[in-house]
């Protein structure tokens, strides 16, 4: 394994990601979790008699994961089963209005005839111009390593290149969505899909429209026992193939030589290894692993965070039929909610509501006559003036009056709660200023303002991960680390 060592800093996809695949290629591979287990966001709690998955709670593009199984010789179904889910997502609208959205195109046609008749024409032309985009970008945004100038300056990538005002970075992805559907109860539930990624649709590119397909064209899964198998899966994996994983160890530093890393530092003990791959968030390993770049330091302050939230964990008394797995309740000013959060650090009067009940197909993550609700709202990212402990209160004040005026009167029905602000999530996942998915999007050149996945300071040193290319989410955050993984096989095939 001589010269082949590399060391693996945090636990979350990305890094298994990279770990499974450098393990199969031969490398002696090291992962260090901070935590008492791995998983990153991608987390689970157990309160009582109710389980609850703690971060992300839908899978798209599931060929993903596949691959990665089948990379390691491993079949995905003998260890994890997917479930499609239908309806995808029960939208809840301010005026009382509510519509089940679906990857079929039938349901999902008849959903927006009943809501908004003459939408429905427009939501197949939507569709068309969301894969339009879709066929354009995904290989060179999602399977490329858009920073490597040799990787992108392809014949098969011309194509794209050449026509790249047809992938709408222009407009916003409001404006885009705007032109499209006439009432603006759908315009706010195709809105949304930039905070998939942690943007606002009143600044985020009309790009991003490419989300929508990816879930209405390749429809939106979830893995029986909770998202947290995946987790629990890819260690068997990794560990089978030899990764070693330490948890409850903390990555302190990353060594380095002039400009070559040549190892980390874990718990005061330094752990030689010829490439580091930090699954970290690139902007915080900058500024605490990495010593002597404060112009770079200085650099990547200048780069926007993304959303934040704020959770409540809730085993709650009762059933409530008329809430299916993923619910939504729009706020009635999304233009502020996000002004708010993002112009002014603020969290907002009336924030978007999202509820995950995976009890509604897992029964058992609840007792009888009970669902774990898993409520996540848009937050700002960590900023002064913020004071979080007060915001806890008022905004569970303010989602249990939203949710009565919806008919979910569940005040005196909460068995158990856990909350989390932004300063958990910065504490528990070292993300900067609390943010959920690294970067924002907010700009138009969005794409190639994500960092790259090649350190251009140290030699050696790798990133991936949801603050990195190409991006957050289940799929793209495992793409980080095969992205990853190859650079660092490449890198050290041209070393001899």
């Amino acid at each position: 394994m001589e010269n082949r060592r590399v060391a693996i800093i945090g636990g979350g996809l990305g890094a298994l990601s990279g770990a499974i695949r450098l393990a199969q290629l031969g490398f002696s591979v090291q992962l260090f979790e901070k935590n008492p287990k791995i998983g990153g966001k991608v987390n689970e709690a157990i309160l009582g008699d109710y389980r609850f998955d703690t971060g992300a709670s839908l899978l798209t593009m599931p060929f993903v994961i596949d691959e990665l199984f089948e990379t390691a010789g491993f079949k995905r179904s003998d260890y994890l089963d997917f479930l499609p889910v239908d309806p995808m997502c029960r939208y809840f609208f301010p005026d009382g209005s509510a519509m089940n959205a679906s990857a079929d195109k039938k349901k999902m046609k008849t959903a927006i005839a009943q809501l908004s008749p003459n939408d429905v024409e427009a939501y197949e032309r939507f569709l068309k111009y969301a894969e339009r985009i879709h066929n354009l970008t995904a290989e060179i945004f999602m399977f490329t390593p858009i920073h490597e100038l040799r990787r992108l300056i392809r014949p098969r990538h011309f194509r794209t290149l050449f026509r790249l005002h047809q992938i709408d970075p222009f407009r916003t992805v409001h404006e885009r969505v705007s032109r499209f559907f006439s009432d603006p109860r759908l315009v706010q539930l195709f809105d949304r899909y930039a905070t998939y990624n942690g943007s606002d649709p009143f600044q985020a590119p009309a790009t991003l429209n490419i989300i929508p397909y990816v879930e209405y064209g390749f429809g939106g899964y979830y893995i029986k026992g909770g998202i947290y198998r995946l987790i629990e899966a890819l260690e068997i994996v990794a560990r089978q193939r030899g990764v070693q994983i330490q948890t409850s160890a903390k990555v302190e530093r990353i060594c380095h030589v002039g400009k070559r890393v040549n190892g980390v530092q874990v718990n005061g003990e330094t752990i030689d290894a010829d490439y580091v791959l930090c699954g970290a968030d690139a902007v915080v390993a900058h500024h605490e692993l990495i010593n002597g770049h404060r112009h770079q330091q200085k650099k990547l302050n200048q780069l926007e965070p993304s959303l934040s939230g704020m959770v409540f964990l809730w085993g709650v008394k009762g059933k409530q039929p008329a809430l299916a797995h993923h619910n939504i309740l729009f706020s009635r000013d999304y233009r502020t909610e996000f002004k708010q959060i993002f112009k002014h650090q603020q969290v907002p009067d009336e924030p978007t509501i999202y509820i995950a009940i995976t009890s509604k197909t897992d029964t058992v993550h609840a007792p009888t006559d009970a669902e774990n609700w898993f409520v996540l709202l848009n937050m700002p990212y960590l900023a002064p003036g913020q004071v979080w402990e007060h915001e806890k209160t008022r905004m569970r004040t303010v989602v249990l009056r939203k949710l009565k005026q919806h008919g979910f009167d569940i005040a005196d029905r909460i068995a158990v709660e856990q909350v989390y602000t932004p300063e958990d999530f910065s504490e528990l996942y070292a993300s900067n200023k609390g943010s959920i998915y690294g970067v924002s999007s907010n700009s138009r050149t969005t794409a190639f303002k994500r960092l790259p996945n090649r350190s251009r300071l140290l030699k050696g040193l790798y990133f991936a991960g949801g603050s990195v290319h190409p991006g957050g989410g289940i799929p793209l955050v495992i793409l980080s680390g095969k992205m990853a993984a190859t650079l660092i096989a490449e890198d050290h095939a041209s070393r001899g």
